[in-house]
């Protein structure tokens, strides 16, 4: 997913330079749409919220919001992924946050 463009636009013709190539400066700026804020509500989202928050550096963590996305790399991953084993008495292994990156579905995965 990491080399999947997270944002797509639609043009009617690419912006040519003289010699044919493409003209990077007259590419349109894109339009960012803003996330509607969800707050976690379980125990375990907002654990796993908290954790990104802490480790991220990052004020406010919702349901939405991607861990690397936010980010957060693979070294990274492996202090949430300590963290949250220590937070929850759980053994969580690296590989599920690269698997389920949102807090959302991690706190899912980490409860079943």
């Amino acid at each position: 997913s990491y080399m999947v463009p997270s944002q797509i636009m639609v043009l009617d013709a690419f912006p040519l330079n003289a010699s044919g190539k493409l003209d990077r400066k007259l590419l349109p700026e894109p339009v960012f749409e803003a996330a509607v804020f969800r707050a976690p509500v379980t125990a375990v989202e907002e654990i796993v919220a908290s954790v990104f928050a802490e480790v991220l550096g990052v004020e406010r963590v919702g349901l939405d919001d991607d861990f690397f996305a936010l980010g957060g790399n693979s070294l990274i991953a492996t202090r949430v992924a300590a963290r949250l084993g220590q937070a929850l008495d759980a053994q969580v292994p690296v590989r599920v946050l690269f698997e389920a990156s949102s807090v959302e579905l991690l706190a899912a995965r980490v409860e079943s």
